[in-house]
């Protein structure tokens, strides 16, 4: 099972920008860290999961990490945004790790979503037991 990883969507305002941002980027999206990922080599075939509003909503799949001249890493990504299930996820710096079997499902492609609800709000409906 392939490893993933989780970033916020800083400077997203929605998931509709973020998906405008991904396919903006036909060679891949890059999103640049100062250091190479421990477990790189099991996110062969993983994502990176985007958090917005405290709310794992999308994925977009990791192609490959390259080093820059400067020294850091970047993690080029397909320039595509697959959602899925939507659950909540604390606000946190950089990147965390996501183990396969913690993964949100994919929705299906004919799958009708609107808004996502707010992260803590579903969070909140969970506890109550209404979600």
């Amino acid at each position: 099972m392939p490893l993933n990883i989780t970033k916020i969507a800083y400077r997203s305002e929605s998931i509709h920008t973020l998906r405008a941002w991904l396919e903006s980027q036909p060679q891949g999206a890059l999103m640049t860290t100062r250091y190479l990922p421990k477990r790189h080599e099991e996110m062969k075939g993983g994502s990176l999961y985007w958090i917005h509003d405290h709310s794992i909503c999308a994925r977009s799949p990791i192609m490959e990490f390259r080093q820059t001249q400067d020294g850091r890493w970047n993690i080029i990504l397909e320039p595509r945004l697959i959602l899925v299930e939507a659950r909540y996820k604390r606000a946190h710096q950089g990147w965390r790790y996501l183990e396969e079997d913690k993964a949100p499902a994919d929705l299906a492609a004919d799958a009708q979503t609107g808004d996502v609800l707010p992260g803590k709000l579903q969070n909140k409906l969970r506890k109550l037991g209404l979600v």
